[in-house]
């Protein structure tokens, strides 16, 4: 019944392991969901599966990822949420079609640079893992929209700022100081949704700040076109 299969879900079925019996539709699959399982890592035959559009492997126990996902071309929406992950391999780098990235839930410390050249990301999500600071290597981030929410955050590069296509950009519940917003990103960025509260000052300081004029204007001019 596999044979001409491109979709496959096996959600919540108590697998420990990849199920070998896929090997047969390798060829032909385009969606994969083995969410709500116990995998703990992926098979490097993951290679293999050069159709795939779109893999979810949310709420398992998968701690590491084998370089070899960089065959996946064709890769477009990758979720891994409520994982073990900690890095991610280089490799990611090579996933040029790359669109929707969940990585949110897992205990990631230091913000992965293998996504800072893919051009067609439109959603990163890193919300709910462990990184610190939002480093200089950032500005090259093609994403329209950063989850970075519930992290440790203390320090935001300016060179955020630089983000050709970010537009929403949330940095909530992080220990965040008014000083470690940059001046930078309110005045000259592409940002017309920063989602802030929940960290070290409150909201009235982030509208005493330079630049907050400018970005509220792009807020509003955002507004309207919804509307």
């Amino acid at each position: 019944m596999l044979a001409r299969r491109a979709f496959v879900r096996f959600t919540n079925s108590n697998l420990k392991e990849f199920p070998k019996e896929l090997s047969v539709i390798e060829g032909v699959l385009r969606t994969l969901d083995l969410s709500g399982n116990k995998l703990t890592s992926l098979p490097a035959s993951i290679s293999r599966f050069e159709q795939l559009k779109h893999l979810t492997l949310a709420n398992n126990r998968i701690a590491f990822l084998p370089d070899s996902l960089c065959k996946l071309k064709k890769l477009e929406t990758l979720n891994l949420a409520s994982n073990n992950l900690t890095r991610l391999p280089d490799t990611v780098c090579q996933l040029s079609n790359l669109r929707n990235i969940n990585l949110s839930d897992n205990r990631i410390s230091t913000f992965p640079q293998c996504f800072c050249g893919l051009k067609h990301v439109d959603v990163l999500d890193l919300s709910r893992n462990r990184i610190s600071e939002v480093p200089d290597y950032v500005g090259e981030l093609h994403a329209t929209e950063l989850n970075l929410n519930q992290n440790q955050i203390s320090m935001v590069s300016e060179s955020l700022a630089n983000c050709p296509r970010l537009k929403v950009l949330r940095l909530e519940e992080n220990c965040l100081q008014i000083n470690s917003i940059p001046a930078q990103l309110l005045r000259h960025s592409n940002v017309s949704l920063l989602a802030v509260e929940g960290n070290l000052f409150e909201l009235k300081d982030l509208q005493e700040k330079e630049g907050y004029d400018a970005y509220m204007e792009r807020y509003t001019a955002t507004k309207k076109k919804m509307f």
